[in-house]
């Protein structure tokens, strides 16, 4: 099987490739640079091009007859998408819906889509499963959600299969320390925690010490991106032999504080984080937590990785390499 990993050079996408090394699949990416390192394509053949360029999109699809697509190209900075929705609206829909565009004409009918946590917003039950409605609080979770419902159409359309794994908070390093996480800016917990452990910024604001929870800070499901990128090998199989689109939420059922990051940091580095409390974030639930029973079921998945210990430690490892470089 043939498949285009679309942003494959990014976080979630390079871990992606490396499973793939792993496998005897037939590999290309295509991706625009505007974030992650080129040394990540792992020798794989690269397609430099933006989604917006649909003309380009078709050209190197019609050329390379691919069985499947693997989507994770999109914007993903939530305060970001507050000030700036036209380019999430541009690049997480209309993008996308180029992408799909140009599958359909040229009959590739298989596409797995990174979705997020983000369509559930303020959750009306803990754990959240995927019969949750949708219910965004920003911006990009409104293209998360709009793209979803884009793909139900797309299937009644024109037979479009697909699989949506809405990630939870996606975290950690690969275990062999030669990629991870590194966004500019960053914007996530755990590697600006690690930050200011490493000495690369002075301390860590919390933003919100009085919700209701069990310390007052923020509770997230933390899965490790090996463990994702895991799923989607497992959603692709599934999705091939059963020709069945399926939504799945990925995510540990365990719920973390900022604190309990932040404590688990220490531990781990041996080094004080100064903290500096700041008021609520727009659009931060108190909590947000997966009930993951149906991947875990239907595909058995197992999120392997995905204690806090090991999600820290090996984003530790990857930071040290950071602060070298």
């Amino acid at each position: 099987m043939k498949i285009l990993v679309v942003g494959g050079i990014g976080y979630i996408g390079s871990h992606m490739l490396k499973r793939f090394k792993e496998t005897n699949y037939d590999i290309e990416i295509l991706d625009n640079l505007s974030s992650g390192q080129k040394e990540n394509t792992l020798n794989y053949k690269l397609h430099v091009c933006d989604l917006s360029d649909k003309e380009t999109v078709y050209k190197i699809l019609s050329e390379q007859n691919y069985d499947l697509v693997m989507h994770f190209a999109a914007s993903i900075n939530v305060e970001e998408s507050y000030n700036n929705p036209k380019k999430y609206q541009q690049n997480n829909v209309i993008n996308t819906i180029n992408l799909l565009d140009c599958m359909k004409n040229l009959k590739i009918n298989k596409f797995i889509f990174s979705s997020s946590a983000a369509v559930y917003g303020e959750p009306e039950h803990l754990p959240v499963t995927e019969l949750h409605p949708f219910n965004p609080v920003n911006p990009y979770g409104d293209t998360k959600a709009e793209v979803e419902k884009i793909l139900k159409s797309y299937e009644e359309s024109c037979g479009l299969k697909y699989v949506s794994l809405r990630y939870f908070n996606a975290c950690g390093a690969h275990l062999d320390g030669t990629i991870g996480e590194m966004h500019d800016p960053e914007t996530h917990l755990i590697p600006l925690v690690l930050q200011v452990a490493s000495g690369r910024k002075k301390h860590i604001s919390v933003f919100g010490d009085d919700y209701p929870t069990p310390d007052g800070t923020c509770v997230r499901d933390y899965v490790h991106v090996m463990d994702i990128v895991e799923a989607h090998i497992l959603a692709m199989e599934n999705l091939t032999n059963t020709h069945k689109s399926q939504v799945f939420n990925i995510g540990n059922k365990k719920g973390f504080s900022v604190n309990q990051i932040i404590q688990m940091a220490k531990e781990i580095t041996k080094v004080d984080i100064p903290i500096k409390i700041q008021g609520r974030r727009k659009g931060d639930p108190a909590e947000l937590i997966a009930d993951n029973k149906k991947i875990m079921n239907l595909l058995n998945w197992n999120p392997k990785y995905s204690d806090l210990q090991t999600i820290v430690k090996s984003a530790w490892n990857w930071e040290k390499t950071l602060k070298i470089k």
